[in-house]
C-alpha cells in the first residue's frame, strides 16, 4: 500500500495560491487504494472542510511538522509527501518520505511513480 501526503498552498489547486496538482489526481491516488491525506500548515478543521467540500473522502489531516505521527498509523510499503517548498521537503524527509516538488510530479506512465 502506498501513502500519498498532499501539502495544500501551492501545492493543490485548491491553495492559496493554487497549485498545480488538481483534486481530480487526488481522486485518482484514492481510486487506486492508495492512502491519501493532507499535511500542511493549515489548520486541521480548515483541511477537513476543503476535503469535505471537494467530496474527498481522505484517510488524514495533519500538520507537515507531525508527519511522523500520521504516517505511523498506517502500514504502507511506500511513503510519499508532494510539496512545493524546502519546508515540505525538510519535513517529508525527516519523517522518512520520499519528497516531490508538486511543479515536477513526472508523468502519470512514468516509471517508478505511483500511477
Amino acid at each position: 500500500m502506498i501513502l500519498v501526503s498532499f501539502d495544500i498552498d501551492g501545492t493543490l489547486e485548491t491553495g492559496d495560491p493554487p497549485g498545480p496538482i488538481s483534486i481530480e489526481m487526488v481522486r485518482e491516488a484514492k481510486a487506486r487504494g492508495h492512502v491519501i491525506g493532507s499535511a500542511s500548515d493549515r489548520t486541521v478543521a480548515f483541511q477537513r472542510r476543503m476535503w469535505e467540500e471537494h467530496e474527498v473522502e481522505v484517510d488524514f489531516v495533519g500538520h507537515k511538522h507531525h508527519l511522523a505521527d500520521i504516517i505511523s498509523k498506517f502500514e504502507c510499503s511506500r511513503l510519499l509527501h508532494i510539496g512545493d517548498t524546502t519546508v515540505d521537503e525538510h519535513y517529508a524527509r525527516l519523517a522518512g518520505l520520499e519528497f516531490f516538488f508538486a511543479d515536477k510530479i513526472p508523468d502519470a506512465g512514468a516509471a517508478g511513480w505511483v500511477f
